[in-house]
């Protein structure tokens, strides 16, 4: 596992933190942005990620703040402690299993362990990176080019030969890298975090009854 050694030993000092300084709710409305313009681009694409067998829960998405790690993982305790213990045994399964295959071969794709029967347990805290995959879209860093990104593999199938429509992931990179320096700077972290959605489980699996 990669991240920060901090993160993972004082996950509820940082929850405690994200709440005292309202980081929390910040992130939520942030969260809200994205997924109010995810919603109005896809919809002009006609794309829907309903039915699609191209799961992104299958992709092996790194996370990379320390506020997303704690919203996410203040969620999952609230789970009822069944759904608890059934995600923590795929997550240690998961991250076992990466680091077996990632040794070998470089690839890896298994799903998500909070993915049940098709659904997210956690998807209204889901991280920013499951919210923003699926559409084409660009970025532009401050004193660099422009550049773009294609659609998932299910979107370019149905929608990839249509006309493109903007979908500018500038704003709300630049508000979660603000957001992540003022949290950092009030929780008293330093270190930079890279985390899988399995790692997050796994660092507090001493701590879920």
């Amino acid at each position: 596992m990669t991240g920060d050694a901090i993160i993972i030993r004082e996950y509820r000092h940082l929850c405690e933190a994200a709440e005292k300084g309202g980081f929390f709710d910040r992130l939520a409305a942030i969260y809200g942005e994205m997924d109010s313009a995810y919603d109005e681009v896809a919809r002009l694409y006609g794309f829907s990620c309903t039915g699609c067998d191209d799961n992104c829960c299958l992709t092996r998405f790194y996370h990379h703040t320390a506020i997303e790690y704690a919203y996410l993982l203040r969620d999952f305790m609230d789970l009822p402690r069944d759904r608890r213990s059934e995600s923590m045994d795929r997550a240690l399964a998961y991250s076992r299993e990466m680091k077996r295959v990632l040794a070998v071969n470089g690839s890896f794709s298994r799903m998500c362990p909070l993915n049940e029967n098709g659904l997210c347990l956690v998807y209204a805290s889901r991280p920013m990176i499951c919210r923003l995959h699926g559409i084409p879209h660009e970025l532009a860093p401050p004193g660099r080019a422009k550049t773009f990104g294609s659609g998932c593999a299910a979107f370019e199938a149905r929608c990839g030969k249509g006309v493109y429509h903007p979908f500018d992931r500038t704003p709300f990179y630049s508000a979660m890298a603000d957001l992540e320096r003022g949290f950092k700077e009030s929780a008293g972290i330093s270190r930079k975090v890279k985390m899988t959605v399995a790692d997050m489980l796994s660092s507090v699996s001493e701590y879920t009854p």
